[in-house]
């Protein structure tokens, strides 16, 4: 499973620069707006100490860490939802995201132009939320369009669908996005289908300067306060710093990171705090030909875990032998874990937790 999370923010606010410390792929940098003109797609490694602590009990010929899918997106201007810059095609590559990380900058560099002229965040801020609720209100408004006529004869659906689009085209009308109003599941599932970008959870990726690792800078500050307003959450990482630590030793790097004052690195928090985002979490899968980590929705049951492995092994699926990852760090062995009684036949219903080790009972 590859849930995608898509970087987005104004032009030269450091979202290709931070794109290519996570992934290594290479995107292009430039100092001018739209130098991204395809969205940059990767898949980043979800930082997990556990598959070495579970190697160093159970043998293995490799280690395989969960991932995460990221795109990066060209910079969004005001207007883009009527289409100024590169517009509609971009907000439609974000639509296609699970998440956005939205990158804001928080660093004054009178080298690298602003696209406004000078750093505001709240105001940068502002100009990319506007314009992805702006697009959210057309396509609503279009959908009500459609769905009127349908709605006065005797189509049930567009009955039962009417409210809610006009519920959350009043909400949109309010400036407020569509997440931070309280939907039933009936009304998401009819909002679904049309992808609303405010709908998605947001992740604020503070970008700051190499002097300002901490984030004690007040652009910083200001971006803290307006995610809190908005009940989400704000990574601080200097996205230049980012790379070059991409590209080192481990043990260059860990050399590096304590000469800056920091315990790890703002890309492992900033993977760590997307993939929590997306409400995601890790089982594994432990034996001599790989060690794995795999990526479930929290709440998923153990058939719809099996399923991730093989799309067949959710149909075919018969029972699971589990223990957690802790039993295994105390006991050192499973059979030990089998020994004291801690290894578990579950059913078609158990609801899989973070740092569950599975064997699958798969039939034919």
């Amino acid at each position: 499973m590859k849930l995608a999370c898509g970087i987005v923010g104004l032009p030269n606010v450091g979202k290709s620069t931070l794109f290519n410390a996570i992934t290594a792929a290479g995107a292009e940098c430039a100092n001018y707006p739209f130098c991204t003109i395809e969205p940059n797609v990767g898949v980043v490694p979800v930082p997990d100490p556990r598959l070495e602590q579970i190697r160093a009990h159970i043998e293995t010929k490799q280690l395989v860490p969960a991932v995460l899918e990221v795109v990066d997106i060209a910079g969004l201007v005001a207007g883009a939802s009527k289409g100024e810059g590169l517009g509609n095609k971009f907000l439609g590559n974000i639509r296609e995201t699970a998440a956005i990380l939205h990158v804001v900058r928080c660093f004054d560099d009178d080298d690298i132009v602003h696209v406004s002229g000078a750093v505001d965040p709240l105001r940068d801020i502002g100009i990319i939320e506007l314009e992805l609720a702006m697009a959210d209100l057309d396509a609503l408004q279009r959908a009500v369009e459609r769905t009127a006529k349908k709605a006065r004869g005797p189509d049930a659906e567009a009955k039962a669908a009417m409210p809610v689009y006009e519920k959350a085209v009043a909400w949109l009308d309010q400036g407020r996005w569509l997440r931070t109003a309280d939907w039933s599941e009936r009304e998401l599932a009819v909002l679904r289908p049309l992808f609303p970008l405010t709908l998605k959870p947001v992740l604020y990726v503070a970008n700051v300067a190499e002097d300002d690792v901490a984030g004690h800078s007040p652009h910083v500050a200001t971006v803290r306060a307006h995610a809190a307003a908005q009940g989400a959450e704000v990574v601080v990482l200097c996205a230049q710093i980012e790379n070059e630590l991409a590209v080192m030793g481990k043990d260059d790097r860990q050399e590096f990171l304590a000469d800056l004052g920091l315990h790890d690195a703002g890309l492992d928090r900033l993977v760590a705090s997307a993939f929590h985002l997306l409400g995601l979490m890790t089982f594994y899968t432990a034996g001599p030909k790989e060690i794995r980590a795999w990526t479930i929705h929290q709440g998923d049951t153990a058939p719809v875990a099996a399923g991730v492995i093989h799309t067949d092994f959710e149909r075919l699926f018969i029972r699971a032998e589990i223990y957690s990852v802790h039993d295994l760090f105390e006991l050192k062995s499973e059979q030990a874990i089998r020994d004291k009684g801690r290894l578990r036949t579950e059913g078609r219903e158990y609801v899989m937790r973070d740092g569950d080790v599975a064997h699958f009972l798969i039939g034919k």
